[in-house]
């Protein structure tokens, strides 16, 4: 009898419902499951804020039909050409408004966004409630600001009060100082503007005695107090802000911006719009900075994406605060010629000269300052 050869089958696991083997079955989940935990992580709360740029608007212009600057009481100029556009930052993340990791990731790796630890923006415990608060308030009185400078800037006289609005809690100053007093001499000496009651309040000792003499319920009133300190600097620990009286009425038509980045755009779109002719000379030109009553320009955030703004909105020129001037090398987009200014006079000064095509020789931000 022949031998004959057979195969003996091999017991093993039933071939898949699916029609996959059980490798690529087992493939298959993991990826789902690698997939559903990497969306899970990238919807996440980080506790960052991203800047990314924000829309420009001519401050000489309209917003929703309305002059985003309306004067009364003095003839107005509107120019029919060129621009001084104001810049603005787009905020994601704080307070109502967490980021998830995975737009954090996004935005590291972006060109024109930028990642900060929101407690670099935002107040620790801060409601959204209070974040509105305060950027309204902040634009306020970067209006009033931008007003008296602008007006100051022509010629015109501005009287100007410093207020008490807010007393802290925890300071000396407390116990004799309420919110609402305004503020008439210190050490005897008259206080004319906000900034030069900071200065010379910072040019004392901590806790060194001072007497002031305010207004309260329409009567001067003599206190003494001591000063304290406050991150390294000498204060009283209140806080204080300027009104004016203004001889004309400037409204303004911003509508959800806040801060006072602004500040001294609008004062050159008041100087603009109070003078015959066109200030800019048909130019294209952008910026930013806060000002005070003075006229003096301060720094403010967000600058690398404000250029990133201008330039998309088409601006030539853009004026940035000098004490911005080291974020802003290095982030200065193609084709946009970035001037430095200290104040609105030299802002001023500046859009003539870009005007009359002179633009070319003025300072600029350099890695040297």
């Amino acid at each position: 009898m022949s031998r004959v050869d057979q195969t003996v089958p091999v017991l093993g696991r039933p071939p898949s419902s699916s029609g996959l083997s059980p490798r690529a079955l087992t493939i298959l989940i993991t990826g789902v499951l690698a997939i559903a935990l990497a969306a899970i992580v990238a919807l996440m709360p980080a506790p960052y804020a991203i800047y990314s740029p924000g829309p420009a608007t001519n401050v000489l212009g309209k917003v929703g039909g309305t002059p985003l600057i309306s004067i009364d009481g003095q003839p107005s100029y509107r120019p029919t050409s060129g621009t001084l556009d104001m810049t603005t930052v787009a905020v994601s993340g704080g307070p109502g408004h967490e980021v998830g990791l995975g737009e954090v990731l996004s935005a590291w790796v972006s060109p024109t966004q930028a990642v900060i630890p929101v407690e670099q923006v935002f107040p620790p415990g801060q409601s959204e409630q209070q974040t509105e608060q305060e950027n309204a308030a902040e634009m306020s009185q970067s209006q009033e600001d931008a007003t008296a400078a602008g007006l100051r800037e022509l010629g015109e006289k501005v009287p100007e009060a410093v207020k008490i609005v807010e007393v802290s809690k925890d300071v000396p100053a407390a116990s004799v100082l309420k919110a609402g007093d305004v503020v008439l001499t210190l050490q005897g000496e008259p206080v004319k503007t906000a900034e030069g009651l900071r200065s010379r309040i910072q040019g004392l000792k901590p806790g060194q005695s001072v007497q002031l003499t305010v207004r309260r319920d329409g009567k001067p009133v003599d206190v003494t107090t001591t000063t304290t300190t406050s991150d390294g600097r000498t204060v009283l620990g209140v806080g204080i802000s300027s009104s004016y009286d203004f001889p004309v009425d400037v409204k303004f038509a911003t509508k959800d911006v806040g801060g006072p980045s602004a500040g001294m755009m609008f004062a050159l779109g008041i100087y603009d719009l109070l003078t015959p002719g066109s200030l800019t000379g048909g130019a294209k030109i952008a910026g930013t900075g806060t000002i005070d009553g003075a006229g003096e320009v301060g720094p403010i955030g967000g600058i690398a994406q404000k250029l990133v703004g201008a330039r998309d909105a088409g601006a030539q020129w853009f004026l940035a605060p000098a004490s911005n001037c080291d974020e802003v090398v290095g982030n200065v987009p193609d084709g946009l010629r970035v001037v430095r200014t200290s104040s609105l006079h030299e802002s001023r000064l500046d859009v003539e000269k870009i005007a009359s095509g002179q633009g070319a020789s003025l300072p600029t931000c350099t890695t040297a300052g």
